[in-house]
């Protein structure tokens, strides 16, 4: 059944140019018989965001995804916040219902639904953090939600670590530290998962990646990097050599898509579509 109902979506950020939802949403949106569901890339700078978010009220768009440099801003605009969003204190999806906007997080739901695929259970794990931006705050809270027995966040910034770490201390029991420090090292060999969370490694900065020591992690350890462009960083690659499993981002950033469509519409979208559309798109860069 096809329709012929109007109905636009976007998503705004600063730049926008990189990003791969519009193609991955409308792609869901054909497959799913709607074929008039617009998905617009709305570049929109930092100080005209609260106009941005009256228009979209305005316009009647249903919903948008946030990006950066918005995600932690919008809320405040915004009529109200589910609860991962209101914890993590970033929002990545905004759903209108009538000119009510409400903002949630998705990036949580697809962090554990891929944790989910790989056949990793994070109850009662170690787990080890690189990074302490926005996008290891989503993280984080999975992983407190999983009750994780302890967390270790590694950055560059050992004071930005930690203050993440005592974000969440009603949650969960986290620490933060310098990535160079021996005690960090020594976190390294217990961890039944790393996980990155920075830029480093990202297109077009192929050959960086955070400097880490994989020798120190024990066999079997999990290396998952939520960068999806490439698929496989430096950091995976490395780890692959060295024989240890391993998760490229592909994976949360469909399970958060999954997420974000389930809230605009109501449905599931068609998975393999959006996955489809993603590799052909990455294959070609």
């Amino acid at each position: 059944m096809v329709s012929s109902e109007i109905k636009n979506f976007g998503i705004i950020g600063y730049p926008i140019g990189h990003s791969l939802s519009p193609q991955m949403y409308k792609a869901a949106f054909e497959a799913a018989g709607f074929p008039n569901y617009n998905y617009i890339p709305l570049s929109i700078q930092a100080g005209k965001l609260f106009m941005a978010v009256e228009g979209i009220r305005g316009l009647g768009f249903r919903g948008v995804n946030v990006t950066i440099p918005h995600k932690t801003t919008i809320s405040k605009y915004l009529d109200a916040i589910d609860s991962d969003a209101m914890v993590i204190g970033a929002v990545n999806t905004v759903v209108n219902d009538g000119g009510m906007l409400t903002g949630y997080n998705t990036d949580v739901a697809g962090f554990l639904a891929a944790l989910r695929e790989a056949n990793f259970l994070p109850e009662d794990c170690h787990a080890v953090i690189l990074g302490a931006g926005g996008a290891a705050r989503a993280i984080l809270w999975g992983l407190c939600k999983k009750k994780a027995e302890f967390i270790t966040i590694g950055a560059r910034n050992p004071q930005k670590a930690q203050a993440l770490a005592n974000d969440f201390l009603p949650y969960g029991h986290a620490e933060g530290l310098d990535w160079h420090s021996d005690e960090f090292k020594e976190y390294l060999q217990t961890a039944d998962i790393l996980i990155n969370t920075t830029p480093l490694g990202m297109f077009p900065q192929v050959d960086d990646m955070p400097p880490v020591d994989l020798n120190l992690l024990p066999e079997g350890a999990l290396v998952y990097d939520i960068i999806y462009n490439p698929t496989e960083t430096k950091l995976l690659r490395k780890a692959r050599e060295l024989g240890f499993p391993t998760l490229d981002g592909l994976s949360m950033l469909l399970l958060q898509g999954k997420e974000s469509y389930r809230l605009y519409t109501g449905e599931i979208p068609d998975m393999e579509v959006m996955a489809e559309t993603l590799k052909k798109i990455l294959q070609a860069k």
